[in-house]
């Protein structure tokens, strides 16, 4: 069970950043007392840039403002194989947290391989289709150094492979290496996309579970997690804080997660979304807004996406490469490329952009036009995504001016607007599982 749990209320319809760092405080002193009274290193692992409006970053900052009067405290942003924060983006998410202190993950470099999820409880948990160990390769500073206490900071939002985002995500994808992101990610993609949204425990997170008991049981950790939902303003507000060391403390903050950020609507023809630009630099991560808009997306329709940050396709190098060349052909095109690779070709050595070329296609049902803010016409329809003049959209979709939700254009046309795709899931009743 939870430690503490504390939720919204109709006299109190969303917490205060000044309630979250008090509850942030409460935390910090649960865990001296459940964990260890007197810590001396502490490890701190907050979810990466795409979060930043969750808070978290302040959240992370009091944290480290709280354990380092008296211990070594560390933070790894949980990248996955996301780009590194550069020094000013770390300053504008976590605040005062000094640069020295702040470590990089590199899911190629860093990883240590503890052991694996059989392959035998990877078939059976998704039904046949995934047959494949996964190794369970984590960031070596988790078993090479000693820690005092380790504490798990992030958001729990509907999620396209784990069915909701935060929890051990933290450690097996956000601190995850090369080998086990890319076994993880291509099981996801087999089992489906739409088969994982918004299902508080799909067959990854199941294995992640598991992993967690078998491996991780020696880790002195704890979760503080966070929900989020719109006010009555159409604002991002806190509505839950979940504290606590054990899976019960994840399912209580995806229950809430899976009432608040789950919308159901009529199938929609027209989808405008944004993604901050300020956070979502590639589509690697701006694809959130195809992922949690899809099982609403009427068959034909058009999700026309607004992303001022949009400068690349894949987080690295390599990927972008891989991207370049395939581009969102859909489900049977990828995989069939897939089984036809040689176990060196990038679409095996490189398997979770494999499996994000799978979740970023619309598998022809609907549309998907970027409006993006540095990539240009011919890139953006080589990957076979549409492509929409950026300053031209935003005049006539202009996100200051829009209420999310339906809204009806001056010359008549209908629009569905989400200013925050990430935030949440929306899907028709039919599709919602």
């Amino acid at each position: 069970m939870p430690w503490f749990q504390e939720e919204k209320t109709q006299e109190r319809p969303s917490l205060s950043k000044q309630e979250i760092l008090d509850l942030t405080h409460r935390f910090a002193e649960e865990a001296k007392k459940q964990i260890c009274s007197n810590p001396k290193r502490v490890l701190l692992l907050p979810p990466d840039i795409t979060r930043a409006h969750s808070g978290a970053g302040y959240i992370t900052e009091e944290l480290y403002n709280i354990f380092t009067k008296d211990a070594e405290v560390q933070l790894i942003p949980t990248l996955g194989q996301h780009v590194p924060h550069t020094p000013e983006q770390n300053r504008w998410m976590f605040g005062n947290v000094p640069e020295e202190a702040i470590i990089k993950h590199d899911w190629r470099k860093d990883s240590k391989t503890v052991g694996e999820i059989p392959a035998e409880f990877v078939k059976e948990i998704s039904g046949g289709k995934a047959d494949w160990a996964i190794p369970v390769a984590l960031n070596r500073k988790l078993f090479d150094e000693k820690w005092d206490i380790v504490l798990n900071i992030g958001h729990v939002v509907p999620h396209e492979v784990l069915g909701f985002a935060n929890h051990n995500k933290n450690y097996f994808i956000g601190l995850g290496g090369k080998e086990m992101i890319c076994a993880s990610h291509l099981m996801a993609a087999c089992y489906g996309i739409e088969n994982n949204l918004g299902i508080l425990t799909t067959p990854l997170r199941a294995c992640y579970n598991w992993a967690e008991e078998k491996y991780l049981g020696h880790l002195p950790d704890a979760y503080l997690q966070v929900v989020m939902a719109y006010n009555d303003a159409g604002e991002l507000a806190h509505t839950g804080f979940y504290a606590g060391d054990d899976v019960e403390t994840y399912l209580a903050a995806a229950r809430a997660s899976q009432k608040q950020n789950i919308t159901v609507t009529p199938p929609l023809k027209k989808v405008v979304a944004v993604m901050q630009g300020d956070e979502f630099y590639s589509t690697w991560v701006a694809n959130k807004a195809v992922y949690r808009t899809r099982k609403a997306m009427a068959d034909g329709g058009e999700l026309l996406i607004i992303a001022p940050g949009l400068k690349r396709f894949g987080e690295q190098p390599e990927v972008d490469a891989l991207i370049r060349k395939y581009g969102y052909v859909g489900t049977e095109r990828v995989m069939k490329l897939y089984n036809e690779a040689k176990p060196t070709d990038d679409l095996k050595d490189l398997a979770v952009g494999t499996a994000h070329l799978i979740h970023g296609s619309s598998e022809g049902r609907f549309t998907i036009t970027y409006a993006p803010g540095d990539v240009s016409k011919a890139d953006m329809e080589s990957v076979n995504f549409g492509y929409a003049d950026y300053a031209e959209t935003v005049k006539r979709y202009d996100p200051a001016k829009l209420q999310n939700g339906f809204n009806t254009m001056p010359d008549g046309e209908e629009i569905y607007f989400i200013s925050t795709p990430s935030a949440g899931l929306w899907s028709t009743a039919e599709r919602l599982n």
